[in-house]
């Protein structure tokens, strides 16, 4: 078989999940919890990947137990787990491979998986090591999700140790230094784990590229995501506007301070809108659509640049704006702005979300039956949209090690006789 040719499901030995979506055939072995490890994988899981999440026994990933929860036929749910563990096998394995058994177990999934993906950070203590592992499948692409990345990809040997989470990743990174409100000026945590799914992707991002060179050269290689750079990297030109222009970005709060309007303001229901005005021709569009004179406020004098922003008129313009706005419903206000192809969109809750003509008619929220309560819930759905290859949720979040036995009977061989023996000594 050709490098450059797809595996078929038959040759991709005895997948467990159903075949469907541009990643069908592909499998990814996944150890870790929460967010950015998991999040990479479920994404490849929602266009056909097979996702085989290794839970601890009887602890399983920390996202179960996140609150809310939900009352779903009597049992209590996480709704993060809800939302998020859907379309992935769970196997239990207790991972540490100083135990042979164990890492006779974990060999034979690497021998037969295409990915694994880890955010547990402190491999050698459980006996996990890169050269190993692609000693035992030369095709394999290792994903390591940490804080502040592997030392053998360089950095400080002290940092690459420390434990990392959303906030220090946004905060280590610079990200959090442009975020929150300037008076009071105190660095604002963005939500829900930005820094989190944004490794998430950057992982994603590290696999497709990784395993497109397998396909091209046979040979797999390990990908090392730092969280904190994986944040760094879309921080636009802060470092650029620093060392080349003496510019240090900082917070600006919901306004920019660069140009207007392009900012968050009040309707006359107490409902925030965002108005976003970026650029003279939509500047210039914006002022025609509200009725004020374009020669006197002109995008010189009253929107580009932050002292134009600053000046007395610039000023004068931000107050005609937020009364113009704290006169209107946010209907009204979408209706004008809109009309004049000007960004504008109200500030939605989830409720506004779920209502919205729009995210229904895009197909944007699905249902699909939780595993642990077999109660059918409403969650967001596949993104991005594909008119050949779509995503599609098989099932919603498994029970812990709902899948153990399918998976190391079809796939890696084991008798009924072996998984006992396994379970008995509590390695399952």
């Amino acid at each position: 078989m050709s490098l450059l040719a797809p595996m078929s499901l038959a040759e991709k030995r005895n997948a467990v999940s159903p075949n469907f979506g541009p990643f069908a055939g592909l499998r990814v072995l996944c150890a870790g919890s929460l967010v950015a490890g998991p999040h990479a994988a479920v994404m490849l899981a929602d266009f056909g990947a097979e996702f085989i999440h290794i839970e601890r026994p009887g602890v399983g990933d920390t996202w179960r137990y996140m609150p809310p929860f939900a009352d779903e036929n009597g049992t209590q749910v996480s709704t993060t787990w809800l939302q998020e563990g859907r379309n992935r096998l769970s196997l239990t394995l207790e991972l540490n491979l100083k135990i042979p058994e164990v890492k006779e177990v974990f060999f034979d999934l690497i021998k037969k998986s295409d990915i694994f993906l880890e955010n547990m950070v402190w491999l050698d203590k459980l006996g996990i090591h890169d050269d190993e592992l692609l000693d035992v499948n030369p095709r394999l692409v290792i994903v390591h999700v940490s804080g502040f990345g592997h030392p053998e990809f360089g950095g400080l040997p002290e940092y690459c140790d420390m434990a990392s989470y959303d906030m220090i990743g946004q905060a280590f990174s610079g990200f959090m230094h442009l975020n929150g409100d300037p008076e009071p000026a105190v660095p604002g945590l963005t939500k829900p784990w930005t820094s989190d799914y944004i490794s998430g992707m950057t992982g994603l991002f590290g696999i497709l590229a990784a395993y497109i060179n397998v396909l091209k050269t046979g040979r797999g290689q390990v990908v090392d995501v730092a969280q904190f750079e994986a944040n760094a990297r879309i921080l636009a030109d802060t470092f650029c506007s620093y060392t080349e222009a003496g510019v240090m970005r900082t917070r600006s709060g919901t306004k920019s301070s660069a140009f207007q309007p392009y900012g968050v303001f009040l309707d006359k229901d107490g409902e925030y809108i965002a108005i976003a005005a970026f650029g003279r021709t939509v500047y210039e569009r914006f002022i025609k659509a509200v009725g004020w004179d374009l020669e006197y406020f002109s995008h010189q004098e009253a929107g580009d640049g932050l002292e134009t922003l600053q000046s007395p008129k610039g000023r004068e313009l931000d107050a005609k704006i937020t009364a113009w706005a704290a006169e209107r419903s946010a209907d009204e206000i979408i209706a004008v702005l809109s009309q004049a192809r000007v960004g504008v969109a109200k500030v939605n809750t989830a409720k506004d979300c779920l209502e919205h003509p729009h995210f229904l008619q895009r197909d944007d929220f699905v249902r699909y039956v939780d595993q642990e309560s077999g109660a059918e819930v409403t969650a967001f759905g596949i993104v991005p949209k594909m008119s050949e290859t779509p995503g599609q949720i098989w099932r919603g979040s498994p029970t812990l090690g709902q899948d153990t036995d399918d998976v190391l009977s079809k796939i890696c061989g084991y008798s009924p006789e072996k998984i006992e023996e396994l379970r008995e000594k509590k390695l399952i």
